[in-house]
């Protein structure tokens, strides 16, 4: 039977890079369809507790040759997702000693399909990171095997280089030098339509190999990019044109404004002169997506950050440094969060009745006087303050208002998320989560802010050493209150 006339969950597929940005949403995306999958890394243990039941997860290194046969066996169908360009050194040798030994594997397993994603940029001075794409996808598709390569434009999505790049360029910097070359030309595609592109590749017809260029509905300027998200964070933001400013020099620049990007983004940096747009459209004959323009990708984008970093348990990075607490707490990407813990010796149902009572008339069991301030300037600036109480001093529900917060997740007897409605220069949220423990219950609370630009970094620095005192005292005022309900007399 031919490979595209094969369900999907007849086919076996690799998927490499499943711990990488694009690799890590592919996965689900392809258990979700129930394919056949088996991921090849690097560290096992790293992955296996992240997929399915049915998933598969190897140990494997393209650039050893000894490990990628039983990798194969009985493989149909190869997502090629690794570059070596975060690793150092000479990463353009080793993109292609990986490819070269894959290649060789694939051929003598049998494998009956490629699918890649490389680069998108035309012309002939290429930066080291888009000439390595290009020659990857070169010894691919000369191996004999069928290979759908796709060459992608910037990449839209929480978690993608570029996109936090811009992003961190944008929030730090209100005025900005803009190099002439920020101003070439991409076609900037949400990361949910390369996935979708990616699904479609395996079944696409295919009895030989085939180059797409994808891209979004817009074209723009990497300047453009950054404008468009500073308009949608309400940010204002100078940029002054330049006629020099090397990249080169860029990346240096670029080491002292966002010093966690920097090994990998002056490559990209370096990138940015080519023009990435689409040349050929065949991929919107050949594929039924319909890409995003740049305004809704990094509305999704945002979107889908919020509700990745509020299901992720962050609070398990937190744990496992916990005798080591920061001034102003721990960075995950663009938002700050800075968390207290204490055990009580009260069963978690207990410790949690308190919490679910919180705001209104209650209050917040500590330094009223600091709540009364924080209310009254709140009302100053135009917001809401402490006026709205509670809709009941008992039930709460999501999407209740407490004083200045909103409940954003409420799950009875563990947790509660409330979101700041007070005026900010940014975002807050304030969670609270209780856990039973051996000597009792865990009360851990914590806050979490995403600052807008450098007056809502500003604002942290100067909030955030408060929270010693105040979540302190809230801990020996919920447990005052746990003592208090104790002591009430039982009805008759």
């Amino acid at each position: 039977m031919d490979a595209d006339a094969r369900a999907p969950g007849d086919r076996l597929i690799l998927l490499t890079g499943a711990t990488g940005y694009i690799g890590g949403r592919l996965l689900p995306a392809l258990e979700s369809r129930s394919a056949k999958v088996r991921c090849l890394v690097r560290h096992p243990s790293y992955l296996r507790a992240r997929v399915g039941r049915g998933t598969e997860v190897v140990d494997g290194d393209l650039c050893e040759p000894d490990s990628l046969p039983p990798a194969l066996e009985g493989v149909d169908t190869v997502y090629y997702l690794v570059h070596c360009m975060g690793a150092g050194g000479d990463f353009e040798e080793r993109d292609r000693e990986a490819a070269c030994n894959f290649v060789e594997a694939a051929r003598a397993s049998g494998v009956r399909r490629v699918i890649y994603l490389g680069g998108l940029a035309h012309g002939q001075s290429l930066s080291s990171h888009l000439r390595s794409r290009l020659e990857v996808g070169r010894v691919l598709r000369e191996s004999g095997i069928p290979t759908v390569e796709f060459r992608a434009s910037v990449i839209i999505g929480s978690g993608s280089l570029s996109f936090d790049m811009v992003r961190a360029l944008v929030e730090r910097l209100p005025v900005m030098i803009t190099p002439r070359w920020v101003r070439s030309l991409a076609q900037p595609i949400a990361v949910e339509d390369v996935i979708q592109y990616l699904l479609e590749a395996a079944d696409l017809p295919l009895d030989r190999s085939a180059v797409f260029e994808i891209g979004g509905a817009d074209r723009v300027s990497y300047q453009g990019i950054m404008r468009e998200y500073a308009r949608q964070r309400k940010l204002r933001r100078i940029m002054i044109p330049v006629p020099f400013f090397s990249p080169k020099v860029a990346s240096y620049w670029l080491a002292l404004v966002t010093p966690l990007y920097f090994r990998v983004g002056r490559k990209l940096i370096a990138s940015v002169k080519n023009q990435s747009v689409v040349e050929d459209d065949s991929a919107l004959k050949a594929f039924s997506v319909r890409p995003r323009g740049l305004a809704e990708a990094i509305s999704r984008a945002m979107r889908n950050e919020d509700r990745q970093f509020t299901a992720t348990h962050w609070s398990d990075a937190l744990a496992e440094n916990e005798n080591e607490h920061h001034l102003w707490g721990v960075a995950f990407g663009q938002r700050r969060v800075d968390s207290y813990r204490k055990i009580l010796e009260y069963p978690a149902s207990e410790v949690f009745l308190p919490i679910q009572c919180i705001g209104g008339d209650q209050g917040w069991y500590a330094y009223r006087w600091l709540w009364w301030i924080r209310g009254t300037l709140d009302r100053w600036l135009g917001g809401v303050g402490l006026r709205r109480g509670r809709r009941d001093p008992y039930d709460l529900r999501v999407g209740d208002a407490i004083d200045f917060w909103r409940v954003e997740r409420f799950i009875p007897g563990h947790l509660l998320l409330l979101f700041a409605e007070m005026k900010l220069p940014g975002r807050a949220w304030t969670f609270f989560e209780v856990v039973p423990h051996e000597k009792g219950s865990e009360l851990r609370i914590t806050a979490v802010y995403d600052p807008k630009g450098i007056w809502g970094r500003l604002h942290w620095y100067a909030v955030s050493p408060l929270h010693y005192l105040v979540f302190r005292g809230m801990f020996k005022g919920i447990a005052r209150e746990v003592q208090r309900r104790r002591a009430m007399p039982t009805p008759a």
